[in-house]
């Protein structure tokens, strides 16, 4: 951690020739936030190299974090440690900005890409003009990212136009993607993509994942950091962008809204990406076919790619209102909570869960969000969310509006779900990033975040910070409950979920909030720790 020489409160930034600021598009800031947070006291940017899914290596043969400096967890309120280490803390939440502002390389690439991601939704609209929704009467307005342009392009090496090992090699040597379109229940369509290793063969029965967005600014792009990530390593996955998100219709023929304004949405139309997921040629998604002509659009029948997923093995992800409707998802079926309301399965076939910053649970008549963030205005209408699967929470010091704390919170209030799995008698993990927000995990550019982006030289985004750490858990996560013996990742499952001492340790983990962890481990042994930046 670095604390400002001197015990002064700020500290210098690094100048930049201007270039980035001039000319940068015009994005959406937060910026009473960030202007605080572009003179406030620098941490180390450039941090450990996240994991690329390249290996399956644990953190524990890597960089050692043996020991954590426990000075900032110790320290009392108010004093000047505990004022310089919140300081501290919470510049990082502006390292992403920073390093995007000075790196030329980073600029270039986003510039091109959202311009180029603007071409493609105007080549959409000549190809089929029913997708500008005013003019099909749809509705009078269509998702705030549907040009997927501006900070809604994402992380810009991760599309084929990039050079680079997340760009064109990823796309040419690493994976097989698919554009799709279905119908959601209510005859909305849905824009998404599945995702497979390149080369896999009919028959390849791998473990497969659907990652679903968060809300309002946070199109299917944001994510595919995740998407490259599992496929690297061996999963087939479906990307998509829920009702009222970035590609899909803004709302339904009937008028039925999406995103935030139906946040019911986030746990039905998962249902229905599960659906079309597991739709075959002999077993054709249902929606397509009680919806069809509603459109003029030419729909997906079924997952071209059924033939090389294993059935019995599939997990959810997702942010914010995404991770409360994987919270929601994953109960279906279980005691106390709704029957399965999928078509295509009688019960409901999710094996593991991972929710960034968004498990949520209802216990006794209380809301339990990590962080409080993605919540709906109203939880009247959340169906009732019963532990069912393993699930791995991963949230932000900060959250959505990230401003600095006044004072010490309390710091069990990020592992309120934590507790409620454990009692579920459900395998759970949860942590929460040091110097983090509510944007680690929907690589916005331009919004506060800590570091993902620090060295963009080779043509792709090496090191960070927080998503580092998430790709980590995410990844260990998911292979420690849907690999099978032999499958890479089986094996190291548990050494990389227990890494403490690693570069995505301890050493990242807040010292505001708790992180915690209750499982058994491959010899169903017990792995339980309260506290894990502490030490177990």
């Amino acid at each position: 951690m670095q604390v400002c020489p001197g015990n002064r409160p700020y500290c210098s930034f690094p100048q930049h020739d201007g270039y980035e600021m001039k000319n940068t598009l015009p994005v959406l800031l937060l910026s009473a936030t960030l202007s605080a947070l572009l003179s406030a006291c620098g941490s180390d940017a450039t941090g450990p190299t996240a994991l690329d899914g390249n290996s399956q290596a644990s953190d524990a043969s890597s960089t050692q974090a043996s020991s954590v400096d426990m000075t900032c967890d110790l320290a009392a309120y108010p004093s000047q440690v505990w004022t310089q280490c919140e300081q501290a803390n919470f510049a990082r939440t502006g390292d992403a900005i920073r390093e995007q502002l000075a790196s030329r390389e980073f600029f270039q690439q986003y510039q091109t890409q959202s311009m180029n991601n603007l071409q493609s939704w105007f080549a959409r609209l000549v190809a089929d003009i029913s997708w500008l929704s005013p003019l099909s009467g749809n509705t009078g307005s269509t998702p705030v990212c549907t040009t997927w342009s501006g900070p809604c392009t994402g992380n810009p090496f991760l599309y084929p136009e990039a050079n680079g090992r997340d760009g064109k090699t990823f796309y040419s040597q690493v994976a097989e993607v698919t554009p799709v379109v279905f119908y959601d229940s209510q005859c909305a369509r849905i824009s998404g993509r599945v995702w497979l290793p390149k080369g896999s063969q009919p028959g390849a029965q791998l473990p497969n994942i659907v990652i679903q967005n968060g809300s309002v600014q946070a199109p299917e792009t944001l994510y595919w950091w995740a998407a490259q990530l599992l496929v690297r390593n061996g999963y087939a996955v479906l990307t998509f962008d829920p009702r009222g998100q970035g590609r899909s219709d803004q709302q339904t023929p009937q008028g039925e809204q999406g995103s935030n304004a139906n946040p019911t949405v986030f746990w039905t139309g998962l249902v229905d990406a599960i659906d079309f997921f597991r739709s075959t040629s002999s077993n054709p998604y249902p929606n397509n076919i009680s919806c069809k002509d509603t459109y003029p659009t030419t729909v997906t029948a079924f997952n071209p790619m059924h033939d090389r997923l294993d059935a019995t093995r599939l997990g959810i992800a997702g942010h914010s209102l995404g991770g409360i409707g994987v919270s929601v998802v994953q109960s279906y079926g279980a005691t106390g909570a709704a029957a399965w309301p999928g078509k295509m399965d009688t019960q409901n076939p999710v094996k593991a869960a991972v929710a960034w910053d968004g498990i949520y649970t209802v216990a006794n008549g209380q809301t339990g969000n990590a962080g409080g963030n993605g919540v709906p205005a109203s939880t009247d209408n959340v169906p009732a969310v019963v532990p069912r699967v393993p699930i791995l929470g991963v949230n932000g010091d900060y959250g959505l509006a990230p401003v600095p704390f006044l004072q010490s919170p309390d710091p069990k209030k990020t592992t309120t779900n934590f507790r409620e799995w454990v009692k579920g008698g459900q395998p759970v993990i949860e942590l929460t990033i040091a110097g983090s927000t509510h944007y680690e995990f929907s690589l916005l550019p331009n919004f506060a975040a800590s570091s993902w982006c620090p060295d963009a030289s080779k043509g792709e985004c090496s090191g960070g910070w927080g998503n580092a750490l998430t790709q980590h858990y995410s990844l260990a996560w998911f292979d420690r409950w849907l690999k099978k013996a032999g499958e890479p990742g089986f094996d190291s499952a548990d050494s990389r979920l227990l890494a403490d001492n690693g570069i995505n340790g301890r050493q990242k983990l807040s010292f505001r909030y708790f992180s915690a962890r209750n499982f058994p481990n491959r010899s169903n042994t017990p792995e339980v720790c309260e506290n894990i930046r502490k030490g177990c």
